[in-house]
Parts: structure tokens; sequence; C-alpha cells
């Protein structure tokens, strides 16, 4: 048995099982939650003064930055990226199109 998905890109792979979606949304929640634990990192900042900067919990916090917890609003993610001095861009581009930046 000849195997479709061989010489094909994981995208390509990822498209035909009907996941590509989902697992691009969490690839990106990852990365975000990643940036903003290094900067919180690079700042010496504990997830208590984190907390108290964004106005919430400690136990919300945890839930922010859980890399798993798919349920997180933009808004939250955006709270927490201004409470160590960043942003986060999004932009919108062609399907097939899109690019990584570093």
């Amino acid at each position: 048995m000849k195997n479709k998905h061989l010489g094909s890109s994981l995208d390509d792979f990822l498209q035909e099982e009907g996941m590509y979606e989902e697992v691009q949304e969490r690839a990106i929640k990852k990365v975000i939650v990643y940036q903003i634990l290094e900067a919180m990192k690079k700042q010496a900042l504990t997830k208590l003064a984190m907390a108290r900067r964004m106005n919430t919990s400690r136990s919300e916090l945890d839930r922010i930055l859980d890399p798993e917890n798919q349920a997180i609003t933009l808004e939250s993610l955006l709270k927490a990226a201004r409470a160590v001095g960043k942003t986060i861009n999004v932009r919108l581009v062609d399907a097939g199109l899109e690019t990584v930046s570093r």
C-alpha cells in the first residue's frame, strides 16, 4: 500500500485531515504565551506581580498562560502583553500566503 502523504508537506497533511486550523491556532497561542513568559523572566516579574499589573487573580493569570487552554480570549492575551510592555500584532493575509516571521 502506497502512503498517500509521502512527499507532501505537513500543512498539506493537516489540511487533508481537517486539522490545519486547530493546529495553527494552538501553535499561535503557544508562541504568544512563550513570549509573554520570556518577557516576564527578563523583567524578573513573578506571576503574582504580573497578576497585579493586570488587575486580575493569579489563578486567572495561570489560565491565560496555560498554552493548552484554547478558551482564552485575544483580549486577555493583549492585557497580558501590555502588562510586560508588549503588544500583539495581528494581520489578515490571503489564505495560502501565510509567512512566519521572527
